[in-house]
């Protein structure tokens, strides 16, 4: 009796090894054919990730409040290190009655850098809001440049800033605005390995019709904020965990 209890232990054992080495083994393949897949990604497999994000986010539009594309330009450069949320609530009494390139020139500095100062960086943007307004009303007499070229002459203005203005501020998406919610999918989708924003948008651009790059643009970063958040993944709940090459599957 105590040598069957001692063979059938050991058969236990035995079963109980194989189905563990039999999970890490599963897990191994299944991660090694996700890695594959995501590695060589084709430009139908990204139309279909976005038409599913469309699908999932048909509300996803952009979250800064403004009226005109000198505001819309004044709330990116606020935003940088800084949500959108905080910035809705300091762009409403900034606009008040600084909501124009030639108001914005007329305020002292440090009137500006004390209204924005919640947004982090105050004293930074603030330089660089009354530069730009400068500018503007010195070289484009009051309006806001529609290029990205001249939008990144701007002082404090980069290629990502220049990205949103083009696309909220005039409906002319040029290329895809690659922020920390974009970066993250993109290395977990295999879109892109690099870490550099501008070259990962190239990356982007490479294999995304520019007939998406309107909706790509806000599907990355509702996507990013929702499911696909940095510290904790929903992979569960993440309607293209199909794929992604870093899905929590166990």
């Amino acid at each position: 009796m105590f040598h069957r209890r001692v063979v059938k232990n050991q058969k236990i054992n035995l079963l109980t090894d194989e189905f563990s080495n039999g999970i890490i083994l599963s897990k191994f393949m299944m991660e090694k054919e996700n890695k594959k897949g995501a590695k060589n990604m084709k430009k139908q497999d990204v139309i279909k990730v976005i038409q599913i994000l469309k699908e999932y986010y048909p509300e996803a539009t952009c979250s800064l409040d403004f009226k005109t594309p000198f505001q819309m330009l004044v709330a990116v450069m606020l935003s940088a290190q800084c949500t959108d949320e905080r910035v809705n609530k300091i762009t409403p009494n900034l606009f008040e009655e600084y909501g124009t390139p030639e108001a914005i020139c007329s305020m002292e500095l440090s009137e500006l850098e004390k209204i924005i100062h919640p947004c982090g960086f105050y004293k930074n943007k603030a330089k660089n809001i009354k530069a730009t307004a400068s500018v503007i009303m010195k070289e484009y007499n009051g309006v806001v440049p529609n290029t990205m070229e001249e939008l990144m002459k701007l002082p404090g203005v980069g290629r990502k800033s220049a990205n949103v203005v083009m696309l909220e501020a005039f409906n002319s998406p040029q290329g895809i605005a690659v922020d920390t919610h974009a970066k993250r999918i993109s290395n977990k989708l295999g879109l892109s390995k690099e870490s550099d924003p501008e070259k990962i948008e190239q990356d982007l651009l490479r294999v995304i019709p520019k007939e998406y790059y309107y909706d790509v643009n806000h599907l990355l970063i509702w996507h990013g904020r929702n499911i696909c958040v940095a510290r904790k993944p929903k992979c569960t709940e993440c309607p293209i965990c199909m794929y992604c090459k870093n899905v929590e599957r166990f």
